[in-house]
């Protein structure tokens, strides 16, 4: 067999597995290697795969009766949290149950495998059915190099030689620093710990406390005392008949504090609305992975050169802005973007950077880099201090006094905020705070 590819993806996470399905459809010679036993094996994350890039790989996905995700998003929350009380908003909206879905909820092991079997399904169609692979259980050592051009990997003693490769590894980029386009490790005050459990229920049971209809599932947002002090939020989101419940903390931190990601998570688990929340729930997966803040100072210098491009969180691809946490639908759109990149590659002859730079030219003009750049603002000030400590005590101990009814005369809102300012904050900390977040967002 010819071991010459069009092209080689490192990582069958989301974006590997989403390049691959652009590669497949336009009939290119692909292998894409996975050192899981499976694509998904070895992925511990989940939560919400937002946007309608899905549909456009798996068209009608949400018509299969056992496909590769667990609930549509048609209700979401925001809660703010202080040691004793929780202050939410609340958006629940019927147009979220319009398909193609805005927003699907993802367990990755789960999912990594569905969509690897609906790329193979792809690649059984193409003209390169028998010479396009999915490879498991395999580690990648090296990208090969030829005068600065990516042309191959080399794993154990076997090299595989290609026109192109796309580095989608993910946060652990150990290749994206071989080939020289990042130089060294991130700094740790700049990545995060995050930590999951996932926890089983009776469907029924879990429908009824989450209030969810036949598929339709809640994502939920903490910020506060969730992460009992540490820089980060924390999170909620429905799957089939379990829960996936965790946080996402500043390592550098965490380091300076003191404190493990165990003693936040059951910390947070201890609070006393969370405690009523999970009530009668069974801990079947724990797990912890390192993400990216989504500060794009940690971004690679650049995301190419020739013969190779970076997708997913091999280019610390993340976005919290507030809104939500944005990571898998940023690696699913790179990856499309990058094979679409590595086609018109292809047709040309020339896998150089001088093609290669059209992908960065796409990710700038997608909403990916777009968003990224435009709400940096946003995500710096989530990271500050106020933000997960004197906003949400303040936010909370309002709502204390706000409905609290006693036999006594009742103050005016204005007083009670009034109070709550001068226990938690001051107003000109409010009004910088109000003048950031008016900018930022």
């Amino acid at each position: 067999m010819d071991e010459k590819f069009d092209c080689i993806i490192v990582g069958g996470g989301i974006a590997g597995l989403a390049a691959a399905m652009i590669l497949a459809r336009n009939n290119m010679k692909f292998l894409l290697i996975e050192k899981g036993e499976f694509a998904g094996s070895k992925n511990v994350s989940g939560g919400v795969l937002w946007g309608h890039d899905l549909a456009r790989l798996v068209p009608g996905y949400w018509e299969e009766e056992d496909g590769g995700w667990e609930r549509f998003i048609n209700h979401r929350r925001l809660t703010f949290m202080d040691e004793q009380s929780t202050f939410s908003i609340d958006f629940k909206s019927s147009h979220f149950n319009e398909t193609p879905y805005s927003g699907v909820v993802v367990l990755r092991s789960k999912f990594d495998r569905w969509l690897a079997g609906k790329v193979q399904e792809e690649i059984d169609q193409s003209d390169h059915a028998m010479e396009s692979f999915i490879a498991t259980n395999i580690k990648v050592d090296e990208v090969l190099m030829e005068n600065d051009k990516a042309v191959g990997i080399r794993t154990g003693d076997e090299e595989f030689h290609a026109d192109s490769v796309i580095l989608a590894e993910g946060v652990n980029n150990l290749l994206t620093r071989q080939v020289g386009l990042q130089d060294d490790y991130v700094p740790a005050d700049h990545m995060l710990t995050g930590i999951k459990e996932v926890i089983r229920y009776d469907q029924k049971v879990l429908e009824d406390r989450f209030q969810l209809n036949g598929l339709s599932g809640m994502s939920n947002e903490f910020v506060g005392y969730s992460t009992d002090g540490v820089e980060g939020g924390g999170f909620l989101y429905t799957n089939r008949d379990t829960i996936s419940l965790g946080l996402v903390a500043g390592i550098k931190d965490m380091r300076e504090k003191e404190k493990s990601p165990h003693d936040i998570l059951n910390t947070f688990k201890g609070h006393p609305v969370i405690q009523d929340t999970i009530k009668g729930g069974e801990v079947v997966e724990y797990s912890a992975h390192v993400v990216s803040s989504g500060d794009k100072r940690v971004m690679p210098k650049e995301l190419y050169k020739d013969g190779v491009l970076l997708c997913g969180e091999s280019a610390n691809l993340l976005m919290n802005a507030g809104k939500a946490i944005q990571g898998m639908d940023l690696a699913m759109r790179s990856g499309i973007l990058g094979a679409e990149t590595i086609v018109k590659a292809k047709e040309r002859g020339d896998f150089s950077s001088q093609t290669m730079k059209e992908y960065r030219q796409a990710l700038d003009e997608s909403y990916v880099m777009q968003d990224i750049n435009n709400f940096q603002d946003a995500v710096h000030m989530l990271h500050s201090p106020e933000m997960f400590k004197d906003v949400p005590n303040l936010i909370c101990d309002f709502g204390r006094k706000f409905f609290t009814i006693d036999n006594e005369p009742t103050k005016k809102s204005r007083e009670m905020m009034s109070e709550s300012i001068k226990e938690h904050s001051s107003y000109w900390d409010l009004i910088k705070i109000g003048f950031k977040g008016a900018k930022s967002l």
